[in-house]
Formats: C-alpha cells, sequence, structure tokens
C-alpha cells in the first residue's frame, strides 16, 4: 500500500468501511443537519459494530424521513410502534424514542444558537489534533466528551453518554484520531 493510502487498521478491507474512513470518518462537519444525523446514528450504534450501521444507514434515513429535525419532533407512539416492525433498522424502543426527543431538542437548539455552533464550542471551534503514535494510545472518551455528554443531555438528548459523544466527536471531525501514520491524519489537519 502507498504512503498516501495508510489508512486507520480499524476499517481494514471492508469496501463500505474504506469509503466511510476514505470520505467521512473526521473530516470537520459543521452541516447541522448532518450533524443531527451522525448523532442520532451514533446513538443506535450503542453495542452494535459501527460496521452495522454503516450498512443500514440508506434504510435508516429513509425510515426516520431523511432524518428531518422538524418532522421527527413531530413523530410519536404511532411512528414507534411502525419502526420497532422495520427490519432494516435497529428495532429498540429507546433508541427511537430518544430519537424524536434529540429532534426536538435540536430545533430549541437551532433556534437558541445553531446546533453545529452548540456541538462546536465544546473544543473552542477547531478540532482537537490528539498526534495518536497508534491504535494502543485510543481513548474512548475525553473532557471535552463529558462535557458534550452533560450538555446534551441537559437538552433533552439520549443515547449519548460520553463514549458516545467521542465516537461521534471522532466521526465528525472534532477530535481527530487518525493515527499519526495514516495518511488522512495530516489531510484531516489542514482541514480544519
Amino acid at each position: 500500500m502507498s504512503d498516501e493510502n495508510r489508512r486507520c487498521p480499524w476499517c481494514g478491507s471492508d469496501p463500505l468501511y474504506v469509503a466511510y474512513h476514505d470520505d467521512e470518518w473526521g473530516r470537520p462537519l459543521h452541516d447541522p443537519r448532518a450533524l443531527f444525523e451522525c448523532l442520532i446514528l451514533e446513538g443506535f450504534q450503542a453495542g452494535l459494530s459501527w460496521i452495522t450501521i454503516l450498512r443500514r444507514r440508506e434504510t435508516f434515513r429513509a425510515a426516520f424521513a431523511k432524518f428531518d429535525p422538524a418532522v421527527l419532533a413531530e413523530w410519536g407512539e404511532d411512528e414507534t410502534l411502525r419502526l420497532l416492525q422495520d427490519p432494516g433498522i435497529i428495532r429498540h424502543r429507546g433508541k427511537i424514542e430518544a430519537t424524536f426527543a434529540g429532534a426536538r431538542a435540536y430545533l430549541a437548539i437551532e433556534a437558541r444558537e445553531g446546533f453545529a455552533n452548540f456541538l462546536w464550542k465544546h473544543v473552542g471551534g477547531q478540532p482537537i489534533d490528539r498526534q495518536l503514535g497508534n491504535v494502543g494510545q485510543a481513548v474512548a472518551q475525553s473532557a471535552e466528551s463529558v462535557a458534550l455528554s452533560k450538555a446534551l443531555k441537559a437538552e433533552g438528548f439520549k443515547f449519548v453518554g460520553p463514549t458516545i459523544s467521542y465516537a461521534f466527536m471522532q466521526a465528525v471531525g472534532m477530535v481527530n484520531d487518525h493515527p499519526i501514520d495514516c495518511a488522512w491524519h495530516d489531510k484531516m489537519r489542514s482541514a480544519g
């Protein structure tokens, strides 16, 4: 593999994982709707592998009205029951209901200060570059993810503990956790 194509070891050789690594993971994301979708999907991932979510992401998008917070904020028991019958998503009542609560929280935050601003202020508006030397240095949470988790919960989000919040921060580029021997580490440093 050329130096240009060195990747984080977690993505392996699965084409879906490789594309996710190369095109999405760790890229600074500021679009509020895309941030909302990613946060909700990270919550659904709890207890599962991320590849499970990636393989079902399009089905999730269809089932959850393309993660439109204005639509989801109005959903309730009827939609919960319908979604619990959908084999294409993760059928977990608590996570489904948390999506609707999260949509309502998103709308309030977006109106007040902007959802992207609310999230990114937890890292001072710039990605944290962790300079990981290897996978053994990986962490599951940080002071910033603990603070973000607390803030999200206070707004009404659920399934946003410090570990989920940290995984979200990695995914949306708030933290650059590409190891330094991954070709994307330096690319993400300059993308901030």
